[in-house]
């Protein structure tokens, strides 16, 4: 009887333990979402104005750039912005929990 009652608080521990982790994954995962499209905004607006210009005023790019090669550049930019921020920020994040993590079990 009392080893039952014993596994099913180590088992209520391991759940609580589960639990908090996966929340802190769904934050994590936000909070790089997050940071990622708002990297994407930002290069979004940073090529489209230079892109457009360019298209406008110069010859070559007037002759070589139709109205898809300019989003093309655009969208590219803004990808690359989204996925390399929002996988460095998910990466910092959890390193940051995991040290967190490891203070805390150091203490108890």
């Amino acid at each position: 009887m009392a080893r039952n009652v014993a596994e099913s608080t180590l088992e209520r521990c391991n759940l609580a333990s589960l639990d908090q982790k996966l929340a802190l994954a769904k934050r994590c995962s936000h909070e790089g979402a997050m940071a990622g499209a708002k990297a994407a905004v930002v290069a979004t607006i940073a090529t489209a104005i230079p892109t457009l210009a360019s298209a406008r005023m110069v010859p070559w790019a007037r002759a070589n750039l139709n109205p898809t090669a300019q989003a093309l550049i655009v969208s590219t930019a803004a990808g690359l912005a989204y996925f390399i921020v929002a996988d460095k920020t998910v990466l910092a994040t959890a390193r940051r929990n995991s040290f967190n993590d490891a203070s805390l079990s150091n203490k108890h």
